[in-house]
């Protein structure tokens, strides 16, 4: 059987970690939000033949000094084909800007037959507007999860279990964000895709060993908490281990694709929910478990003396 509760600094020390190099990079790389949140322009070109999207990302934001991501649409219906960029910034394009940015695509790619469809410009407040009701979104899923671990866990400390997964919570949400950082990826409707998501999956596998903490605890009355926790966990291990591993190798599949046929949309999400997936089954089992006895712990502490 594995001591969870005896490993507790070893598991705390590599979250500790991580944040720290999360951290670092947040202030060398910086926070990049996409035009989703941070307002811009969308310029859309009609083309025939093939396009590298990585290519026409980098001219275009050495050619403007905006950050860009590119996107290549086809209608399956038309069999038109679409470059669409998404020019991260706090206004539109200047009718000068848009023909530097026109004059060099066609030079990268003369034999595209590029063609302006359509240019459309996303305000600054509806971006803003947008990024704050993701983040509300974010926090009251965490709120209402929390408190309905605290009302179903009364056995086991309801109080301290539901405080103890927001912890998990957390550190997950974290580790998505630093993801997004570390690869210089940016912040857009995938990482409050993906942080809902985790939360959900994160927040499942914790409740399951909480259940199994409940159920094993009439027979360990005369046990310490620590053999309570640790027992149950082992219990579980299994099942979280084989949850995280097929949701896991779905994910990258969808990855794998996306890297086939280029598509970064698919990229910026899939590569997070991957990372978060390992990161909530490592803290639901590796984290939550211990800071539960830590805290059993010291309340017992407190109430003799």
């Amino acid at each position: 059987m594995i001591k969870f509760y005896e490993r507790r600094k070893i598991f705390f020390a590599i979250s500790s970690l991580i944040m720290i190099v999360g951290i670092v990079s947040l202030f060398i790389n910086g926070i990049d939000l996409s035009i989703q949140f941070k307002g811009g322009a969308i310029i859309k070109y009609s083309y025939t033949g093939e396009i590298d999207s990585e290519m026409a990302a980098d001219k275009a934001t050495e050619i403007l000094n905006r950050n860009t991501e590119v996107q290549l649409t086809d209608d399956l219906a038309t069999h038109s084909k679409k470059l669409v960029l998404n020019l991260s910034g706090n206004s539109g394009l200047e009718a000068s800007e848009q023909d530097k940015l026109d004059k060099l695509l066609k030079e990268a790619f003369p034999d595209s037959n590029l063609t302006l469809a359509e240019s459309n410009v996303v305000e600054p407040f509806i971006g803003n507007r947008f990024l704050v009701n993701g983040l509300i979104a974010i926090a009251l899923t965490s709120l209402f999860i929390i408190l309905y671990v605290r009302f179903r866990f009364k056995k086991i400390s309801g109080m301290s279990a539901g405080v103890i997964g927001l912890i998990a919570l957390v550190h997950d949400i974290l580790v998505v964000f630093f993801t997004f950082i570390i690869l210089k990826m940016p912040i857009n409707d995938s990482f409050i895709a993906v942080t809902l998501t985790i939360i959900g999956y994160s927040i499942n596998d914790t409740i399951v060993i909480y259940d199994r903490i409940r159920e094993n605890q009439p027979f360990f009355e005369k046990k310490s908490f620590e053999d309570l926790v640790d027992t149950s966990i082992n219990q579980s291990l299994s099942r979280s281990i084989k949850t995280s591993v097929t949701t896991g190798l779905s994910i990258l599949v969808v990855l794998v694709l996306a890297y086939l046929y280029n598509i970064d949309s698919i990229k910026t999400f899939a590569i997070p929910m991957f990372i978060g997936i390992i990161s909530g089954c490592y803290s639901t089992v590796c984290l939550a478990g211990p800071m539960l006895v830590m805290w059993h712990n010291k309340k017992q502490a407190l109430t003799l003396q």
